[in-house]
């Protein structure tokens, strides 16, 4: 018999720092596991900044004058649509804001569009018009948190659609 195997059958039986083996090896899982949940949150914090952001483009839309729509060519005002970009993508009317995401630099991921209900059977402010509706939606690009980590990921994009029947305020 050689002298290794009364060591290695005391190493097997050995029992003391099982606990810290057991850490060693558990430890990549536990932690991809808590970053992707962290990850999963900042995605999910970052849809619902967007889709509030494009509801505050659209209400603001709604409150412009009736004269920034054009129901004949279905177009807004040219300067208008800049402005609710501003205000959609950074919550400033003017063009100096910062953006609500980190990631979102680009004005032109913001579409408005609108279409005008021409039945004209409305009442109040509508009466003898069509109402205009516009619609302001983005398309945002995700940056995932492994980003930082040289992890690179698929492309992701945050998507949001709001739109509201112009009050002309």
């Amino acid at each position: 018999m050689s002298r290794t195997a009364p060591l290695c059958r005391a190493l097997l039986l050995d029992r003391a720092a099982a606990a810290s083996v057991e850490m060693a090896l558990i430890s990549p899982l536990f932690l991809i596991l808590i970053f992707g949940a962290v990850d999963l949150g900042n995605y999910f914090m970052s849809e619902h900044v967007v889709v509030k952001a494009v509801r505050d483009g659209a209400r603001f839309a709604s409150r412009q004058s009736f004269t920034k729509f054009d129901c004949a060519t279905n177009t807004p005002d040219s300067a208008m649509v800049d402005t609710v970009r501003n205000v959609t993508r950074t919550g400033q009317v003017a063009n100096s804001g910062t953006p609500r995401l980190a990631t979102w630099t680009d004005p032109t991921s913001i579409t408005i569009t609108m279409r005008c209900d021409a039945t004209n059977t409305y009442q109040g402010i509508y009466r003898g018009r069509s109402a205009p509706v516009v619609q302001v939606s983005a398309r945002v690009s995700y940056k995932s948190l492994f980003n930082h980590f040289g992890i690179t990921t698929s492309t992701l994009y945050l998507n949001a659609l709001s739109e509201a029947t112009v009050m002309g305020l």
